[in-house]
């Protein structure tokens, strides 16, 4: 119980930062959501490094996949999706690590960090990158893109690819920036949120295929 207390305290304070923020800038609200969804990142390493079992983390994303579906009906936390969009985002982040945690939370954890890092760090960066400076932008389907974000999601997913493979020792070469390819085209495909899906799964098989092979 005391693992999952650290767990959650973390993700309270997540919370209470954006609730903080919402008090002073009130009209930002993709900002506001990019909180949650970047300071979210750090979450599996924390669970991995409290030895967590899979399991558990099972139940625990599972709950809160749960929770997250009722909040769209209540709207009890409207700070989660409060954007001038329709977007099903948080949903699908929360079902991405689901899905993440089962195929590769003992398997190749590696490859779990390289998908939600890239979601978290890397989407999440873009976001705010692509909405607060200028640059060429573009419509993919009803969704504003932008260079600046595209360029931003690009750069973090390669930098995210290459540290984990230094710090593992494993090898860097041409597939790293395949993965981060990869990845920055699949972001483009968010309308309602979905790359928030797409991405991290197909980041991490990515990472497991072309550089772990476990």
């Amino acid at each position: 119980m005391f693992k999952f207390a650290l767990i959650i305290i973390y993700i309270f304070i997540i919370f209470l930062i954006s609730i903080i923020y919402k008090g002073f800038n009130p009209n930002n609200k993709e900002a506001l959501r990019k909180i949650i969804h970047i300071g979210i990142g750090p979450l599996i390493p924390l669970a991995k490094f409290l030895e967590i079992n899979q399991t558990s983390a099972l139940y625990f994303t599972g709950l809160v996949s749960i929770l997250t579906f009722i909040n769209y009906q209540s709207k009890l936390f409207p700070n989660i999706e409060d954007v001038d969009r329709k977007s099903y985002g948080t949903l699908f982040y929360c079902l991405s690590l689901f899905i993440l945690i089962y195929f590769y939370w003992n398997k190749d954890p590696t490859s779990l960090i390289a998908g939600f890092f890239i979601m978290t760090f890397g989407d999440g960066f873009a976001g705010l990158i692509g909405k607060n400076f200028e640059s060429k932008s573009w419509f993919f389907g009803d969704q504003k893109k932008s260079l600046f974000g595209t360029m931003t999601m690009f750069l973090i997913s390669l930098i995210i690819v290459i540290s984990l493979s230094y710090f593992q020792k494993y090898p860097i070469n041409i597939n790293s920036i395949t993965i981060a390819f990869i990845s920055t085209v699949l972001e483009q495909f968010s309308i309602f949120g979905i790359d928030n899906l797409i991405v991290p799964i197909s980041a991490a098989f990515c990472f497991n295929f072309f550089i772990t092979g476990l």
